[in-house]
């Protein structure tokens, strides 16, 4: 189990670190790509001014007239130089100007002179030079001494007439440079993230399968016995709902280990009772501890003692195939009346022994319901041998039956001790038997648990009625139709053996 939650526990903090480093790392690249171009184009600008500034002195140089009137030729062929020093120094670029024929009538960096076949490519300035000839601005990218250059073109003029074009050129990698440092931080920063990232998600996962770890931990007890188990409801609405759940189970599952030990225990005294009864007399009768002429009477205490446990034994039989949904009912039209009658008379025995007084109370003679008969007359014979069984003698029990609608109500009621409250809600799950009230020291727990069965699988209900005195069960029946009202042709269901009206 360890190892489940282990690989659980990877498999979270693997999925939630790649989703945070993924996400990381595109936030990242976007970031880095737009502070690079929006760098390069800053970049690029810069330069651009800087050309059109060397451009307006070269113009000034060309002025031949007035530079030698003022005096202006040396001094701005001097300011020139000291430009594309100034421009060197900053930016680490080279400045070079040319004529409209591609020549270069200036180098404007003065370091460039030792070094022009590896800096400028003088095939790429001729090429675009008529564009540049034309007023446009080219910014571009070329490969010079074998390494990539950032190159700005731009026209020089004199009084409206392009006379030649500035360009100014700096290595791809001085550009980088300027950003690399920024780059870099930026990438402390997402590693730092990530890093803290992990350290929550290992946290938040730890936190999220703890519960996990208890529940699996508890399973293995109770899967050892220990039902009263519970786990802790704490965590996430998710977490404290499922912790509700698995001790809600844990409870089921308590209670009915604890109804399956009476259960065993109820069947091992209603076993063990008659039998050792039965051992007792066959023994008295072989060694001759009874007399001849009695031994018939306990034969017959015998015989009642496997009828006992004839009974005992198809009672579980029966509970065990209507939970196993083993048993088809046999829908029909009858007379619930009669069926009533055959009951009773089938315990008129029972009822004379109690000098016990039984009302009936119909409200239609005859009365149809539509069901499976012998069903339904075990039911009823459930019902009023419990009653029989808990009412003291001389007592009452009452049957009633009532149409209501397309249902059909009996109700079998008894002035013994009743139910008490706290047995009331489980009155029928099956093997239960209360400690007092309404089933003190007898039965095994069954009867009412069969009946239950039986009227769920016949999709009706069986319910406690709330009484003052004594106790009273009613079950519903699907009303039926009298024979001559059934036409020659009924259909029914295939499946369900409800009539298709």
């Amino acid at each position: 189990m360890k190892k489940v939650f282990h690989g659980m526990f990877a498999r979270l903090m693997t999925v939630m670190l790649a989703a945070i480093l993924a996400c990381v790392l595109v936030l990242y690249s976007l970031f880095y790509f737009t502070i690079r171009a929006d760098h390069i184009d800053a970049r690029m600008n810069e330069l651009k001014r800087q050309a059109y500034d060397i451009a307006y002195l070269a113009s000034r140089v060309h002025n031949n007239s007035i530079a030698e009137s003022f005096g202006y030729n040396s001094t701005t062929e001097n300011y020139i130089k000291w430009k594309a020093n100034s421009i060197y120094s900053d930016f680490n670029a080279y400045s070079v100007v040319v004529d409209r024929t591609g020549k270069t009538t200036l180098y404007a960096t003065p370091e460039l002179m030792k070094e022009e076949d590896m800096i400028f490519d003088q095939q790429k300035i001729v090429s675009i030079l008529s564009r540049v000839l034309h007023g446009e601005e080219i910014i571009f990218r070329t490969q010079s001494g074998g390494k990539p250059m950032f190159t700005v073109a731009v026209p020089w003029a004199d009084r409206g007439t392009v006379l030649g074009a500035v360009f100014i050129q700096t290595a791809a990698q001085t550009v980088y440079a300027t950003y690399a440092g920024f780059a870099l931080q930026v990438f402390a920063a997402a590693l730092v993230t990530c890093a803290l990232a992990a350290v929550c998600v290992f946290f938040t996962t730890r936190q999220i399968i703890a519960p996990l770890r208890v529940m699996a931990q508890m399973a293995g007890e109770m899967a050892q016995g220990k039902f009263d188990r519970r786990v802790p409801v704490s965590g996430s609405s998710e977490t404290r709902e499922l912790a509700t759940a698995f001790n809600s189970m844990a409870a089921q599952l308590e209670a009915l280990e604890q109804t399956r030990r009476d259960f065993v225990a109820n069947v091992s005294h209603e076993l063990r009772s008659p039998m050792t009864s039965m051992q007792g007399f066959l023994q008295g009768m072989l060694d001759g501890t009874i007399p001849a002429g009695e031994q018939r009477q306990y034969m017959q205490i015998v015989l009642d003692e496997t009828r006992r446990l004839s009974k005992l034994v198809g009672n579980l039989l029966n509970l065990s195939r209507m939970e196993n949904n083993n048993t088809e009912l046999a829908y029909s039209d009858f007379d619930l009346h009669e069926c009533i009658r055959r009951v009773i008379i089938a315990n008129m025995s029972q009822l004379d022994d109690k000098h016990m007084d039984l009302q009936l109370s119909f409200e239609d003679e005859p009365m149809y319901v539509y069901a499976d008969a012998d069903q339904i007359e075990q039911v009823l014979v459930n019902l009023l041998s419990n009653a029989v069984k808990y009412t003291p003698e001389g007592g009452h029990i009452a049957i009633d039956t009532a149409q209501e609608g397309k249902l059909t109500r009996v109700v079998v009621r008894d002035d013994g001790p009743g139910v008490a409250p706290e047995d009331a809600p489980y009155i029928f799950d099956r093997f239960y038997k209360a400690d007092k009230a309404h089933t003190v020291g007898k039965g095994t727990g069954l009867g009412l648990a069969i009946c239950k069965r039986i009227m769920d699988k016949h999709g009706q209900s069986l319910r406690l009625l709330d009484t003052k005195e004594g106790a009273a069960f009613e079950f519903t029946l699907e009303s039926g139709r009298a024979p001559e009202a059934l036409p020659h042709a009924e259909e029914k269901d295939a499946d369900t053996g409800k009539r298709q009206d």
